[in-house]
C-alpha cells in the first residue's frame, strides 16, 4: 500500500468515525436500551445520547484547541438534555437533533458570510489526496495566483452553500417529523433522513462543486510539473 494510500484511508477515516459514533451508536443503543433493558423510551434516548456528547467533549481535549462550533454544538446537546429531563418528553429529545444539524447549518452559511468557507478543510482530503503536487496546487488556487483561481474559489463557496442548506432542510424536516410521527418510528427514520440528506449533499455538492474543483487541482498540478519539466530540459540543453 503506498503513502497516498494510507494517507486516505486515514483520512476518511478521520471523516467518517464521528458520523458513525453519532448515528450508529446511538439508534443501536436506544433499541437495545428499551426492547433489550425494558426501559422507558424517554430513558432509552437519554443514555443513547450520552455517547456522542462524551465524543464532542472528547475531541475537544484531545485536540486542545478552542472549536467554536464543536462547543456550541456540545451546549445545544446539554441544554436539551436538561429540558428533556425537566419535561420528560421524548420528543423534544428527538427534536434536539435537529437542533444540532440547525447550528451545523448556520455555522456553515456564517462561515460562507465571513469568507472562510467552514466546509473547506473537509473536502480538502479528499482532493489532495495526500499528494504534495496537488497539495501545492492546491495551495495556489487558494492564493489566487492562477487563472483557475476564480473560479476554483466561487466553487469552494458553493460547496458549503450547498451543506448548509441541506443540514437546515434537514434540521426541519426532523423537527416536523419529532412531533408528528410515533416516537419508536422516528428514531430510525431520522436517521434516514441524515442518510438521504447526505447523499443529497453529497451529489449536489460533487456535481457543482467538489468535481469541478478535483478537475481544477489535476489541471494546475499536470501545469506545474510540465513547467518544471521545460525548465529542466532547457537546463540541460544551455
Amino acid at each position: 500500500m503506498t503513502t497516498n494510500s494510507v494517507s486516505q484511508g486515514q483520512d476518511m477515516k478521520k471523516n467518517f468515525a464521528p458520523l458513525i459514533v453519532d448515528v450508529a451508536v446511538p439508534l443501536g443503543s436506544y433499541y437495545l436500551f428499551k426492547d433489550g433493558f425494558g426501559m422507558s423510551t424517554f430513558a432509552a434516548l437519554a443514555w443513547s445520547s450520552v455517547v456522542p456528547a462524551l465524543r464532542t467533549v472528547w475531541s475537544a481535549v484531545k485536540e486542545r484547541r478552542t472549536n467554536a462550533l464543536a462547543g456550541l454544538i456540545l451546549v445545544v446537546n446539554i441544554v436539551s438534555l436538561l429540558l428533556s429531563f425537566v419535561s420528560g418528553d421524548p420528543r423534544l429529545m428527538l427534536a434536539k437533533d435537529s437542533a444540532v444539524s440547525s447550528t451545523v447549518g448556520i455555522g456553515i452559511l456564517v462561515s460562507l458570510a465571513l469568507g472562510r468557507p467552514m466546509m473547506t478543510e473537509g473536502m480538502k482530503p479528499f482532493l489532495v489526496k495526500g499528494n504534495a503536487a496537488r497539495q501545492a496546487a492546491w495551495e495556489r488556487l487558494e492564493s489566487g495566483v492562477t487563472a483557475r483561481a476564480v473560479d476554483f474559489r466561487r466553487r469552494e463557496r458553493v460547496f458549503s452553500l450547498v451543506w448548509g442548506v441541506v443540514l437546515l432542510a434537514e434540521c426541519v424536516a426532523r423537527i416536523v417529523g419529532a412531533y408528528t410521527i410515533p416516537v419508536d418510528t422516528m428514531v430510525w427514520l431520522g436517521g434516514v433522513v441524515m442518510a438521504v440528506s447526505i447523499l443529497i449533499g453529497v451529489l449536489v455538492s460533487g456535481r457543482l462543486a467538489a468535481g469541478p474543483m478535483e478537475a481544477m487541482v489535476t489541471e494546475e498540478a499536470k501545469d506545474e510539473q510540465a513547467k518544471v519539466t521545460g525548465i529542466q530540459e532547457l537546463e540541460l540543453a544551455i
